[in-house]
């Protein structure tokens, strides 16, 4: 699997978990949670994963950026590496109690840091570390084979 076919994964999972936070039904009643400024929608997806709507539209806008970035490798890659960094970034600031809420707005405590972990770590692998494959070639895009531009 390459860059592009994770960018299409990741759209589609983080699409379908940005509207399954919008069901009543598959959202617990947060309990004794941190506080939030934003506690609209405010739960736990699934009773694990702490959510709320701000935090349902950040799902949403990622998956769309993974859709969105799936024909093309370089944007799949550049998909790729902005989810490792984001992911990144948000995995270290749920182990802080002043940042685990986003500064009171999006939480991504308890659950949500092992999930954002591996999020990146596997973004990082195809933005990073991964090699672009036949199945990554595509439409426009331009590989070299035996020294030759093919298309």
């Amino acid at each position: 699997m390459g860059a592009r076919y994770f960018a299409l994964i990741a759209g589609v999972v983080y699409v379908l978990v940005g509207i399954l936070g919008f069901i009543p039904g598959m959202v617990a009643a947060p309990g004794t949670a941190p506080q939030l400024a934003v506690d609209s929608g405010y739960g736990f997806l699934m009773g694990l994963f702490p959510i709320n709507v701000l935090h349902n539209l950040v799902h949403l806008a990622v998956g769309v950026w993974g859709l969105l970035s799936y024909p093309r490798y370089g944007s799949a890659r550049t998909f790729c590496r902005g989810l490792a960094i984001f992911y990144g970034l948000l995995t270290i600031m749920g182990f802080f109690p002043v940042l685990n809420t986003t500064f009171g707005l999006i939480p991504i405590f308890g659950h949500d840091i092992w999930l954002h972990a591996v999020t990146a770590l596997i973004a990082a692998y195809f933005g990073f570390k991964g090699t672009r494959n036949t199945a990554d070639v595509r439409d426009n895009d331009c590989v070299t084979v035996g020294g030759y531009r093919d298309r």
